[in-house]
């Protein structure tokens, strides 16, 4: 049967996410705009944005935090461009972007010493055999695949080489150890819900010592340039930036951190995280046709998660016959007006992606299962009468 209740708000999508309940474009009518990002007023948006971050995430004051160019993509190209060279790298690649800094680190910068870690999608590098002696990049979460780190023992205290991680999918749902990250990225868009195009860096106190002991092999563009007279410009950790942000994207953010902040702060946003991903969790448990993509419950991340379909008609399909299904799935939903942008991304297997992040609501999680079941019977109907 056709459910008949929809979820209030049909937003689940892994990046942009949905805004925080009861937000509204009146939350923007504080922004600093007409006037230079570096005019004091703006400044102190910026500055306070950073103080946000570092209270929400319980970052130490010896992490400096800074907002930079291009999302959580360019923070990420920023650490690896001004970072690497000076030993080698182990690169664990999981999912899509994982790979991708692979691709970065052996094609673009073109280093020698380069160890890739590799596993399928819905499994997890072998974190036992990573060597701390080189320079470790990482995904916290991998938003492609559903599969996150467990915490971070895996990760010594002592360590010579850096430990870089992309968290924009983690930062704001899970506890981050700073004490065992030396670089960590993330972006406005994700679990909080800003918007795009604005990155975050922070850096621990042993990165900001190789970025000034260490001079890389290529050059560097203007985006990347975090020195000033060989030196850590410690200007664009407090309010200055690179090139120009969006001071209405700035003034969103604050809103967001304001209202996570009046929840009880990163608890609160866990706690909504995890009552999210148990609902669909719940869901999954008690149905035939749909499993989780990442095979370990110690590794599945509550915020992107990603379900494979494994009822034995979709698994005898050929690829290109199961990706137009779960298309097919994702449309049929957004006509309704119940999801939207919830199928698989596109390097991935193909499957279904659910965003259960703070800012979603848990009874919209309930709300939304029954219409999972409805939508695929009625696409494998409409397939099967079809051939």
């Amino acid at each position: 049967m056709k459910p008949s209740e929809k979820p209030r708000r049909p937003e689940f999508s892994s990046g942009p996410c949905v805004k925080r309940p009861g937000w509204s474009t009146q939350v923007l009518a504080g922004a600093v705009l007409g006037r230079s990002h570096r005019a004091g007023p703006a400044r102190a948006r910026l500055k306070a944005l950073i103080d946000g971050c570092r209270r929400l995430l319980d970052v130490p004051e010896s992490h400096l935090i800074g907002i930079v160019p291009a999302s959580d993509t360019g923070a990420v190209e920023l650490a690896l461009w001004t970072l690497l060279g000076a030993r080698g790298v182990d690169v664990l690649a999981w999912e899509s972007f994982g790979h991708g800094w692979v691709t970065d680190v052996v094609k673009q910068l073109k280093l020698k010493d380069v160890r890739v870690l590799a596993a399928d999608y819905g499994q997890l590098s072998d974190l036992s055999a990573v060597d701390f002696g080189r320079d470790v990049i990482f995904c916290w979460n991998g938003t492609t695949s559903g599969v996150r780190v467990p915490d971070g023992a895996w990760i010594p205290a002592t360590r010579q080489g850096l430990t870089i991680a992309d968290a924009t999918s983690a930062a704001f749902a899970m506890e981050l150890p700073w004490d065992k990250i030396d670089v960590a990225t993330f972006s406005w868009q994700k679990a909080l819900g800003g918007e795009a195009q604005h990155g975050m860096l922070v850096l621990g106190p042993r990165a900001v010592e190789r970025l000034e002991s260490h001079t890389p092999a290529w050059p560097l563009p203007k985006l990347f340039r975090l020195l000033k007279d060989g030196k850590l410009n410690r200007e664009i950790f407090e309010g200055s930036t690179i090139n120009t942000p969006s001071l209405l994207a700035t003034e969103d953010m604050l809103d967001a951190i304001a209202w996570a902040e009046g929840l009880g702060g990163l608890p609160a946003l866990i706690r909504r995280t995890e009552a999210n991903f148990r609902a669909l969790a719940d869901w999954v448990s008690g149905t035939g046709w749909v499993d989780f993509l990442a095979a370990d419950p110690a590794y599945r991340s509550p915020t992107s998660v990603c379900l494979k379909i494994v009822d034995p008609w979709f698994a005898a399909q050929p690829e290109p016959a199961r990706r137009a299904t779960t298309k097919a799935i994702a449309e049929r939903l957004e006509a309704e007006g119940v999801a939207y942008d919830v199928n698989g991304y596109r390097d991935a297997p193909p499957g279904l992606r659910i965003w259960c992040g703070a800012t979603v609501e848990a009874d919209d999680v309930r709300r939304l299962v029954p219409w999972l079941d409805w939508a695929y019977a009625e696409v494998k109907a409409g397939r099967r009468s079809a051939a």
